[in-house]
């Protein structure tokens, strides 16, 4: 299951920087941080599903290297945004 139309477009509201962003950093950091919990919350009742677990840990990455890129160009963005989406530094 993937994340719902209605919750990705709030996400996409909350994050961007005018009317027309939908592929931003920090859009695209918040997108992949819903798809991780939602995928996080999944392997609590289905532990052997390994196939699922590399897409995660792709996810997990792909968000870490945009989190790295956004801390590099825009430091107030990337503290701005592990703020709002309650992650780690």
């Amino acid at each position: 299951m993937s994340v719902s139309k209605e919750t990705k477009q709030k996400l996409i509201g909350r994050f961007q920087i005018n009317d027309k962003d939908t592929g931003s950093s920090e859009v695209q950091v918040a997108v992949l941080t819903e798809r991780i919990r939602h995928l996080t919350e999944h392997f609590k009742t289905h532990k052997k599903d390994n196939h699922s677990r590399k897409g995660l840990l792709t996810m997990v990455s792909t968000r870490k290297k945009l989190l790295n890129y956004l801390r590099r160009t825009n430091y107030d963005k990337y503290l701005k945004v592990i703020q709002e989406l309650e992650l780690r530094k």
